[in-house]
C-alpha cells in the first residue's frame, strides 16, 4: 500500500467517524432542563422582578447556545413554585433551576445533591395586604384571622419572620395555603382576611381591592427573601464546560438588569409575564438595579441563608440541621466575572448588611 493510498484511506476513516458523530449528535441532542419557581400572569410562561426571569424573557441561554445546534434549552415554569422545583430535582427532569432560599434548603436537608451558583432575586422585599374594610391596621391585627401564604415558599419563611418580629406565632394565624392567582381572588372576594406575597398583592391595591399595611422595605433586612440558581450536581459533573456557559449567559442577563440605563427596557421585558409595568416600578422603587439584581455570592448571603437554615428548624419546617459548608459553589460565577471583567461591577455586601471592600 502506497502513503497515498495510507493517507486516502485515514482520510476517508476520520471523515466516516466524523460523519457517525454528526449523526449521533443530531439524532441525539442535549436539552438543559430550567426550571422556575413561579409563572406568569394566566400560566403565562415568563415571571419578572429577577435576573433569572431576565435571562428567559430575553432569551439570554438561548443566545448562549444559538451556535450549537445539539444544545436545547428548555424553561419549565412552576405554579407550585419551590416544592415542585425540587421534586423536579429529585426525579431528575431538572438541570437548572431558580428557586428561593426556603425550599432549596430543605431539598438540602432532605438529601437533593444540588450546588448554589449564584444568586437571583436576592433581596427581595415581601408585602402584607389585607381585605377592604377589615379594620386591620397592623400585624398584630392579624392574630385569629385567615392569613394566606404559599407554604414551602421564601415567602413562606418570610411571613414566619415578620409574624414573629411582632409577637405572633405562626399558629396564632389561620394560615391558608394558596398560590398567587388564589391568593389574589381569595383576597378580593374577601374569603380571606389577609396575604403576604409581593407584586400580585401592589396591583390588587392599585385596583382598589386591598390595602397594603407592610412591607419589609426599608425594615430589618432579614425579613427578606433570597433566592438563586441551582443546579445538579450530577448534570455539573458530567459537564463542567456547559455549566460554565450556562452561568455566563445568567450573569450577562445579571449585568443587563443591574444597568439603569435598561430600567425602562426591563420592566417592558418582565411584561411578558402580564404583570403591569406600574406595578414592577413600584416594586423597585427605592432600590438600586444592582443592589436587587446582584448574582454575588458575598457575605450578606451566605449569612442570610445560614440564618434561614436556623429559622427553618427552629419553625418545624426543616427536622434537621442543613450543612451549607460544600453547598454554596463560586468557582462557575468566580470564572464568569473575571471573563466577562466584571469583578468590580456589583458591589458586596457584609453579614452586617454594609458594604465591603470587593
Amino acid at each position: 500500500m502506497t502513503f497515498s493510498t495510507i493517507l486516502r484511506t485515514a482520510a476517508g476513516a476520520a471523515f466516516g467517524f466524523a460523519l457517525s458523530l454528526q449523526r449521533t449528535l443530531a439524532a441525539d441532542p442535549l436539552v438543559i432542563h430550567v426550571g422556575y419557581e413561579a409563572i406568569g400572569v394566566d400560566n403565562r410562561p415568563f415571571a419578572e422582578g429577577t435576573s433569572a426571569a431576565t435571562a428567559r424573557a430575553g432569551e439570554f441561554l438561548e443566545k448562549e447556545f444559538a451556535n450549537d445546534p445539539n444544545i436545547k434549552i428548555e424553561w419549565t415554569f412552576f405554579k407550585g413554585a419551590g416544592p415542585a422545583v425540587n421534586e423536579g430535582f429529585a426525579n431528575d427532569q431538572l438541570d437548572f433551576a431558580y428557586q428561593g432560599d426556603l425550599p432549596s434548603l430543605i431539598g438540602r436537608a432532605t438529601g437533593l445533591k444540588t450546588k448554589y451558583l449564584l444568586a437571583s432575586g436576592a433581596r427581595k422585599p415581601s408585602y402584607l395586604a389585607v381585605a377592604k374594610d377589615f379594620g386591620i391596621k397592623k400585624i398584630e391585627d392579624l392574630k385569629g384571622r385567615k392569613v394566606a401564604l404559599q407554604r414551602g415558599t421564601n415567602s413562606h419563611l418570610s411571613a414566619i419572620k415578620i409574624l414573629e418580629a411582632h409577637g405572633l406565632k405562626e399558629r396564632d394565624v389561620q394560615v391558608v395555603n394558596l398560590d398567587s392567582a388564589a391568593t389574589v381572588a381569595a383576597l378580593t372576594s374577601k374569603d380571606i382576611d389577609a396575604a403576604f406575597g409581593d407584586t400580585q398583592l401592589i396591583n390588587l391595591a392599585a385596583k382598589g381591592s386591598a390595602d397594603i399595611i407592610y412591607t419589609t422595605k426599608g425594615d430589618d433586612p432579614r425579613f427578606g427573601r433570597n433566592a438563586g440558581i441551582i443546579a445538579r450536581e450530577a448534570f455539573i459533573e458530567k459537564n463542567p464546560e456547559i455549566t460554565q456557559r450556562v452561568v455566563d449567559a445568567f450573569v450577562k442577563a445579571a449585568q443587563w438588569s443591574s444597568d439603569e440605563a435598561n430600567r425602562a427596557a426591563q420592566f417592558e421585558l418582565w411584561g411578558k409575564s402580564g404583570t403591569p409595568i406600574p406595578i414592577l416600578e413600584e416594586y423597585f422603587s427605592k432600590d438600586t438595579l444592582a443592589y436587587r439584581n446582584s448574582p454575588l455570592i458575598d457575605d450578606l448571603l451566605v449569612s442570610q441563608y445560614k440564618e434561614q437554615a436556623i429559622k427553618s428548624k427552629e419553625f418545624g419546617l426543616i427536622r434537621r440541621d442543613v450543612d451549607l459548608n460544600r453547598w454554596f459553589e463560586p468557582k462557575y460565577l468566580n470564572r464568569a466575572l473575571e471573563r466577562l471583567k466584571l469583578k468590580s461591577f456589583w458591589q458586596p455586601y457584609g453579614a452586617d448588611g454594609k458594604p465591603t471592600a470587593s
